[in-house]
């Protein structure tokens, strides 16, 4: 499901909700930056973790 990930969407790391959501900044291969409204930007391993998708660009 990663590889759907476009930058300005929306998405929330299932292993820490605490972040709370997140823009996609980017995604080169498995690589996805991410800016968390509590943890901001972020680089995720998109081989390990299964980022859930909140909204897409313009809804």
């Amino acid at each position: 499901m990663n590889e759907i990930l476009e930058p300005g969407m929306i998405v929330r790391h299932p292993g820490a909700p605490e972040w709370g959501e997140g823009q996609v900044q980017s995604r080169i291969g498995d690589r996805i930056t991410i800016n968390f409204a509590e943890a901001g930007k972020q680089v995720i391993d998109g081989k390990r973790v299964q980022l859930q998708i909140l909204r897409f660009n313009g809804g």
